[in-house]
């Protein structure tokens, strides 16, 4: 099962302690065969809506930094409940702020 977990953007500066607990993390992910891809997320973006058949463009940013999605992860585990744990572990290392986790179909 693969799931995608989104971060929002933390209110604490990074420092060498999370990069180097970050790095260890997402090697031993990695090594486990778990973690598929991750990134960070610029806070811009561009916004396509549609309603019939009218398409309409729209440049952001379009929430406050604190709301705005900052990074993701992509997993394959077996379940939602080892996702759940991965991303509990995540919140640890980064502190404060909010993560979401979704499967991917």
């Amino acid at each position: 099962m693969r799931y995608l977990m989104t971060s929002k953007a933390g209110g604490q500066a990074p420092d060498e302690r999370l990069y180097q607990e970050m790095g260890k993390f997402v090697e031993e992910l990695t090594a486990a065969g778990v973690l598929l891809a991750t990134g960070g997320l610029a806070p811009a973006g561009i916004r396509v809506s549609s309603v019939g058949d009218e398409i309409t463009v729209t440049d952001g940013p379009f929430a406050e930094a604190k709301e705005a999605v900052a990074g993701f992860a992509l997993v394959e585990v077996r379940s939602a409940e080892e996702a759940l744990e991965l991303t509990k572990r995540f919140r640890r290392i980064v502190g404060d702020g909010e993560s979401v986790i979704q499967q991917v179909f």
